[in-house]
């Protein structure tokens, strides 16, 4: 019934999201506010090299038991390249607009996300391809650690995802968590995750910590 704080963040090894490679050692940290089931949060990644993406995150989200929906404003550049923040051109924007859709089952929790504007992806004939996600999720406990095996996939082709020319199967990974507590208002995480992408036949492995 009141405003509450989000924060926190990860160091991690390497940035893999859906199974493609955005760079090396990141520090990704986030904060917002949530209030009744919605939640504003700003969420960034920030690498240490030229090669590596700077991103910033705005999600507006909203939960209620198992299900929740969210709009992203998702801003991605490389460091040193023209592209500017506020540029909203539909031809030069670095923003990528999404909106997702997901619900926990328990056993099982799912999400499905499509870029509706920005730099969305276009389809091999250069029309806009609303590049699509969908992610399967299974959580588990052993020998002491949280376990995830995930499944992402895409239904068309888009150039948004690596490979994906139609239909393509991006991620199958397996992710691991292990909690460490310190005092009753202090802890940390020890995170893992190995994933595959069969769509560009290649391997990432990623470790880190989360705060």
């Amino acid at each position: 019934e009141k405003v509450e704080p989000l924060y926190g963040g990860e160091i991690v090894s390497s940035y893999i999201w859906r199974g493609q490679d955005f760079g090396g050692v990141a520090v990704q940290p986030y904060a917002g506010l949530s209030y009744k089931g919605f939640s504003f949060t700003v969420w960034s990644s920030l690498g240490f090299t030229s090669d590596d993406t700077a991103e910033l995150d705005l999600i507006l989200e909203y939960s209620n038991g198992g299900f929740r929906a969210s709009i992203t404003d998702c801003w991605a550049s490389y460091y040193g390249s023209a592209d500017k923040y506020f540029n909203y051109s539909a031809n030069s924007t670095a923003h990528v607009f999404e909106a997702l859709v997901g619900y926990d089952f328990g056993p099982v929790n799912i999400a499905w996300s499509t870029n509706f504007a920005g730099a969305d992806g276009v389809t091999p004939k250069g029309k806009r391809a609303y590049a699509s996600y969908f992610y399967a999720a299974a959580p588990f406990s052993l020998l002491t650690i949280d376990w995830e095996g995930g499944v992402g996939l895409t239904p068309w082709a888009s150039d948004y995802y690596a490979g994906a020319n139609g239909f393509a199967v991006c991620e199958i990974s397996l992710s691991g968590y292990r909690e460490f507590r310190i005092t009753d208002s202090f802890s940390f995480s020890i995170l893992a995750k190995g994933c595959y992408n069969p769509a560009i036949n290649k391997f990432y492995f990623t470790a880190g910590i989360s705060l």
